[in-house]
């Protein structure tokens, strides 16, 4: 095992005399056994910064340390690595057991009676002993998957690097395997890199997440700390589903001023100069229903929709706001109604309407 650093990573593709980042300036500083998951929208660096951390990309400036050692230059093959892709990548003409072989005798030599021991406690580890005879094509998407992570194991590799590997699967069986890769994770403790657009993943498995946008790292830190303390509007509207309320207004004396609405919010414990431009955010279950007037706004509800152990209020404010409230089911809304909304103040989060930052 190894903890793995990028520093000032930087990557750039060139079409003729036109250059694209795809990754600007990277610092990231990953753990011994730590579980870690790169998580962004489309086109936000992510499988980038995973290829360059295998070897397969060779960033246009900056240096990858496994451990102390610098492997910048190292192709894939010479890196003490193993990778778990999303079409799980298995050789169709060999069976199970030849695919999850294979790395041994071309990485180690490993043949035999040996490797035969490895594959074999590999496989019962991930419940797919009874099916080392048969071949890719005769196994569902989960257990394809299972073999690919089989193989992986067997290699006993410094780090896992994993690019979306369950998202070819339906969402139970996503569930399942999430689980599936806790517990392995949790058995192996073999330093995990893992890339995903699912943010439910991203909160579900990681010790640590590192949200990208645009090529740039937004926040690092543990999956709770950037739910409740999101460092800029970007975080703040990834993650969290459904995700926060958005409010655009200005700073006044006594409060935040939704614009149009003339009553302005009060704040707790924070500090920003009178008439500054601002937006304020509450995520939808720091939201409580009142009697119009008695809240910090009033709204008619647009659309209620029951999610079993909860319902989700639409409601339309004066100025055309839409808000997202997080409602019990003994909650008695109807649409139609007119309804008054109260933030929870110890949850409202406020940000720089130009740059986006938060404001502590």
């Amino acid at each position: 095992m190894a903890s793995v650093t990028l520093n000032e990573i930087t990557h750039q593709y060139y079409e003729g005399n036109d250059a694209t980042v795809a990754v600007e300036d990277v610092n990231l500083e990953i753990e011994d056994g730590e579980f870690v998951v790169l998580v962004g929208p489309s086109g936000c660096g992510k499988s980038t910064t995973l290829e360059i951390l295998s070897g397969l990309l060779q960033p246009t400036t900056g240096r990858v340390l496994f451990g102390d050692e610098n492997v910048t230059g190292q192709p894939a093959r010479k890196r003490d690595i193993a990778m778990v892709f999303q079409n799980y990548a298995l050789y169709p003409h060999m069976t199970v057991k030849e695919n999850m072989a294979f790395p041994l005798e071309q990485r180690s030599g490993i043949t035999g009676e040996e490797a035969t021991d490895i594959v074999t406690d590999a496989a019962e580890m991930m419940g797919i002993g009874d099916l080392l005879d048969r071949l890719p094509g005769d196994l569902s998407g989960g257990q394809r998957q299972r073999v690919a992570l089989g193989r992986a194991i067997v290699r006993d590799p410094e780090v896992f690097l994993m690019d979306e590997p369950l998202s070819n699967l339906d969402a139970k069986l996503r569930r399942e395997m999430r689980i599936e890769l806790q517990e392995l994770h949790a058995e192996l403790g073999t330093t995990t890199i893992y890339v995903t657009h699912n943010q439910e993943e991203a909160m579900t498995m990681a010790d640590k997440i590192v949200i990208l946008n645009r090529g740039e790292i937004q926040q690092v830190g543990p999956p709770q700390t950037v739910y409740e303390n999101p460092a800029n509007r970007f975080v703040a509207d990834f993650i969290g589903e459904p995700s926060m309320n958005f409010f655009n207004g200005e700073i006044a004396t006594d409060g935040f001023v939704i614009g149009g609405d003339a009553d302005p919010i009060a704040l707790n414990g924070v500090s920003v100069p009178a008439g500054r431009e601002a937006v304020l955010s509450v995520r939808p279950e720091n939201i409580a229903t009142v009697a119009p007037g008695e809240g910090d706004v009033d709204g008619t509800v647009r659309l209620v929709e029951l999610l079993g152990s909860h319902f989700e209020a639409h409601v339309t404010l004066p100025n055309g706001d839409d808000v997202i409230a997080i409602l019990e089911t003994d909650t008695t809304v109807e649409e139609g109604d007119a309804i008054g909304l109260r933030f929870d103040r110890d949850s409202v989060h406020l940000f720089d309407a130009a740059s986006g930052d938060r404001f502590d």
